[in-house]
């Protein structure tokens, strides 16, 4: 039986005079549907899949198609999303930009801006529009210490973004003079499909009408409240272009040729594959006046808070889009060690809670500073620039 992960083995392998490489996720996918069931993969401008060429095994012939079903960037997002999603028991930090008194917003967006929805993590402009208690957040000494902070000065990171230490960063919306610091992502996983029974399926239909309505004449709308429309002069709607009966969801519309969405897929296999490089962990150090076991502490909780998520977001059935549920049929975890690769386990969900903690509570005693771990969020406010742009986006529209 595999040995379990422990934070041991963890301190171990994050250590600087380390040889060890990483650990490696190999999972088996099956859809709800069974084997060879489709699957809706990523579909990106143009309604495009991402298409790829992969070695299944070095003894091929030839590289077998694939399509990549939810690529990197994208795997990263769910993981963050799992982590904020249950937060308050894994009790990382998180930085909330609230909105709740901006009563224009339609009911779909989200009236809470979490760290961990955050695009560019703690390089993003919505942290860089914010107030803290007033002031200006990047004028704070914590505002200043997030956005200062680099891989090798990343105390303030390991407190309140330990996610933008995993999954990487890169502040590129401060200007050319100021600082444009950039880390890799240490955390890599995607999802891919092998041998695509097609690659061009659309899916073809019509959307239907019960009364059929079916008029020559142009409408005139306004595109951005088509609550209100008309015929003719009389009728138009203020600030309303001409239209079809169709753009307002009236009338019969066939979607054909490119107009018709890319269907799911079936494949062969369907796998994730997800490491964690120690060799790019090796370059976070918390800076001067820490020591080495502090450094390798601080690594071994980003290990831990990375197998967390990721079985916190896969570790079970899960939905990546509408017709893109899968799940776990046969996992291998492989640690890639300097003396060879060795199978190891996870455990479940409580194992890699229970790792989180302990990676947590020894990298406080090393002195890892911590201080937005277990700590209620700290909320934000949007600065008035801020402000401005999401009423300009989302206006208020008469009832």
């Amino acid at each position: 039986m595999a040995c379990t992960i422990n934070l041991e083995s963890l301190l171990a392998g994050c250590a600087a005079d380390s040889f060890d490489a990483g650990i490696r996720i190999d999972t088996e996918l099956e859809p709800l549907a069974g084997p060879g069931g489709p699957v809706k993969p990523a579909v990106y401008e143009g309604g495009t899949y991402q298409e790829d060429r992969r070695w299944a095994c070095p003894d091929d012939q030839e590289p077998t198609l694939v399509i990549v079903i939810d690529n990197v960037p994208s795997q990263a997002n769910r993981l963050e999303e799992a982590i904020r999603r249950h937060r308050e028991a894994v009790q990382v930090p998180e930085l909330v930009l609230d909105l709740s008194d901006m009563s224009n917003l339609p009911a779909h967006l989200p009236r809470r801006l979490s760290s961990l929805e955050f695009p560019h993590r703690n390089a993003d402009a919505y942290l860089r529009d914010a107030l803290l208690e007033g002031g200006d957040f990047m004028k704070t000494d914590l505002g200043q210490s997030i956005f200062g902070a680099t891989a090798q000065t990343c105390g303030p990171l390991m407190a309140w973004f330990p996610q933008a230490l995993l999954y990487g960063f890169w502040q590129s919306h401060l200007g050319k003079k100021r600082q444009n610091t950039k880390h890799a992502r240490a955390w890599v996983s995607e999802i891919i499909g092998w041998k695509p029974a097609a690659t061009n399926t659309r899916v073809l239909g019509l959307k239907g009408d019960s009364l059929n309505l079916n008029i020559d004449e142009p409408i005139t709308s306004d595109p951005d409240d088509r609550l209100i429309w008309g015929f003719g002069s009389a009728d138009q709607a203020d600030g309303g272009r001409k239209d079809k009966l169709s753009e307002i969801g009236h009338g019969q519309v066939p979607f054909m040729g490119d107009e018709a969405t890319a269907a799911a897929v079936s494949f062969s296999r369907v796998t994730q594959r997800a490491t964690v490089s120690f060799a790019q962990l090796r370059r976070v150090a918390l800076g001067a006046g820490y020591s080495a076991d502090a450094d390798a502490a601080a690594r071994a909780v980003l290990v831990a808070l990375g197998l967390h998520a990721h079985e916190l977001a896969f570790g079970r059935g899960f939905a990546l889009r509408s017709g893109a549920d899968l799940r776990p049929s046969n996992t291998a975890v492989t640690w890639l060690g300097s003396d060879g690769d060795t199978p190891r386990s996870m455990d479940g969900s409580n194992a890699t809670a229970s790792l989180l903690r302990d990676a947590a509570n020894h990298a406080k005693s090393t002195g890892v500073p911590l201080d937005g771990w277990g700590e209620p969020p700290l909320i934000l406010k949007p600065k008035e620039n801020l402000r401005k742009a999401i009423l300009k986006s989302w206006p208020d529209l008469p009832d």
